[in-house]
């Protein structure tokens, strides 16, 4: 007989390698279409060596690396969400609404007009220092955002409100350095700030992937602290737990998380807030199966936005922060009318 949570352990597993299935087919649909058509019987001959140079320059140097960059940056956005959401046991936030990828996305408006006539955009070094100037971007951001919202500890409904209103603030600054950009940078920051993974190249998937693959499982191996800090401040400090201290560790690893993400996706909004709720949805409160199901399902919802993004109205494409945004709005909309 099953006890509930070797239930709960079998439904987790079976979710996950439903999703992986859904990713895996999508990823295969996502190397087939295009400007360029290539069959799926080419696109797997061309994976194993057999394909013609055009094949071949087409897949490994223009579709996988955007598709490995929306696995990544979607699977990042969604455990940021799922900590911000966590921590201030609100479930209206997400790295975009509180802040964090406008402070992620200030600094990477900064970087690019200082610069303009310096280091070029498509650099390995611009792709290097991005994140990381994304990453502090972020941090200050958060660091803002946690000193307002400071009294005689941190209030979560605070945290939301305060985050909202330095989101605008930044959103501010990012136009007056656009308008100060030559045309061609205007543009670019322009398309990158609706949400566009640009710079689809291995260097940018070497950048990023390492923020990713360490930070996660970080945020898996604390998702004891945010079942604790999901309840309230008093329950977890009854508990033993020290709730600012995990608090400022966990904000710091959601802020690690969105600001390499924002680097290569741009300012994709929604996907943070979305996505954790499915997963809830789907598997309950326990933040050891919500975090991984969490990075699997953003990941699939980003690549999914990319392919319709890139097909839809193909040979334009549309920014994949676009199509997210269309995707996830009406979800959106239902949380804040259940809200109230």
């Amino acid at each position: 007989m099953h006890t509930p949570d070797a239930m709960k352990r079998n439904k987790f597993i079976w979710m996950m390698a439903g999703i992986a299935a859904i990713i895996i087919i999508i990823f295969f649909v996502s190397l087939s279409t295009g400007i360029i058509h290539i069959s799926p019987d080419e696109v797997v001959r061309t994976l194993l060596g057999n394909g013609t140079s055009r094949q071949e320059l087409v897949l490994f140097e223009f579709r996988l690396p955007g598709i490995i960059l929306a696995l990544l940056i979607g699977a990042g956005l969604a455990v940021s969400g799922v900590i911000l959401q966590g921590i201030t046991q609100n479930e209206l936030a997400d790295p975009g609404i509180l802040g964090i990828n406008t402070g992620a996305g200030l600094a990477v408006v900064l970087f690019i007009f200082l610069s303009q006539n310096t280091v070029a955009a498509g650099t390995v070094l611009s792709a290097f220092i991005m994140p990381v100037a994304a990453f502090i971007g972020a941090a200050f951001a958060a660091l803002i955002i946690y000193l307002f919202a400071w009294k005689k500890g941190v209030n979560p409904i605070r945290l939301v409100l305060v985050g909202i209103g330095v989101n605008a603030g930044f959103s501010a600054f990012i136009t007056i350095f656009q308008l100060k950009m030559d045309p061609q940078d205007f543009r670019q920051a322009t398309v990158w700030l609706s949400g566009d993974i640009w710079n689809a190249n291995w260097t940018s998937v070497l950048s990023l992937l390492p923020w990713i693959l360490l930070l996660i499982p970080i945020v898996l191996y604390k998702a004891k602290s945010l079942n604790v800090l999901n309840i309230s401040d008093e329950v977890a400090t009854g508990l033993g737990a020290h709730v600012e201290k995990e608090r400022r560790i966990l904000m710091l690893l959601a802020v690690g998380l969105a600001g390499a993400s924002v680097a290569f996706g741009g300012a994709i909004a929604f996907l943070g807030l979305v996505v954790p709720h499915i997963a809830r949805k789907l598997i309950g409160p326990i933040h050891q199966f919500i975090i991984p199901l969490s990075a699997l399902i953003g990941a699939l919802l980003l690549l999914l936005a990319d392919m319709i993004g890139k097909n839809a109205l193909s040979p334009t494409e549309i920014p994949v922060g676009i199509v997210v945004a269309i995707l996830s709005a009406p979800y959106f909309v239902y949380l804040l009318m259940r809200s109230h």
